[in-house]
């Protein structure tokens, strides 16, 4: 269990394994959408629903051991923002692969993880066009998956400042716990 001068071996490397995780994941994403690059799909979807199982664990780790509490008394603006930007990983790396399930199991394309197929695909044989399962609920999906990626990007980004803020500035412990020292 985690203590509020240390972490545990298992919340560092879900910590660090989600994170460098949801990163590549995001920066594939992106690529992949701005470039068109359909062979990395099936990568992208099979790597997404393996991290998920990793994401189940996390959050589950974090309910158990609850919310790490800060190394001294910050002003209540900060603790309300740190509040905030780890509600919105917790629920953005939640949502995320759930909402890309959505997209591509309801949008016809189905799921394979690895090879091994969870959903199938939807093509009308006689067009051999994919056609959608639920075309508004796989919408739903593509536009949660897509802004949400805005969203993560963006909260990743603060989260990294506010560690090196601590790190930096405070020259507290926050971020040397986070590294297992």
């Amino acid at each position: 269990m985690d203590t509020p001068q240390k972490f545990s071996p298992l919340t560092i490397a879900l910590h660090w394994l989600i994170a460098f995780a949801m990163i590549a994941m995001l920066a594939v994403g992106f690529y992949m959408s701005i470039y068109e690059v359909y062979p990395l799909y099936d990568w992208h979807k099979s790597f997404g629903v393996a991290i998920f199982a990793v994401i189940l664990l996390r959050v589950w780790w974090r309910i158990k051991n609850g919310w790490p509490k800060p190394l001294r008394e910050y002003p209540q603006f900060q603790q309300r923002l740190a509040r905030v930007t780890h509600w919105v990983l917790i629920i953005g790396t939640l949502l995320m692969p759930i909402s890309g399930m959505l997209y591509s199991g309801l949008g016809g394309w189905g799921i394979k993880v690895f090879g091994w197929v969870m959903v199938p695909g939807n093509k009308n044989p006689a067009t051999g066009q994919t056609e959608p399962i639920h075309a508004g609920l796989a919408q739903l999906g593509a536009f949660t998956h897509e802004w949400l990626g805005y969203v993560l990007v963006v909260t990743v980004l603060l989260h990294m400042a506010g560690a090196l803020k601590h790190h930096l500035f405070d020259r507290d412990r926050t971020l040397l716990r986070m590294l297992g020292r």
